[in-house]
């Protein structure tokens, strides 16, 4: 699995996880919402760490713990 696409599954995880939709999270995180729906789509390609780390603090985790799942082991590098 390429490694953006394990980052899109994980968000939807939180997403669901916190019953959340993008609005929800764009309000929590101040992420822009063109962002988060850009970043959702399959040809998004990789979010830069900032974003990620806003996402993160949207759902009110860490860092460590978004990516502390088995999806991350068998990732891909994007090309």
């Amino acid at each position: 699995m390429l490694f953006s696409c394990a980052i899109r599954q994980r968000i939807n995880y939180y997403l669901q996880k916190n019953n959340m939709t993008i609005w929800k999270l764009y309000k929590a995180s101040g992420i822009p919402k063109s962002t988060l729906f850009a970043l959702m789509k399959d040809d998004a390609g990789l979010p830069n760490l900032d974003t990620l780390l806003h996402i993160c603090e949207g759902f009110g985790i860490t860092i460590k713990e978004f990516f502390n799942d088995d999806i991350f082991n068998d990732v891909e590098y994007d090309k």
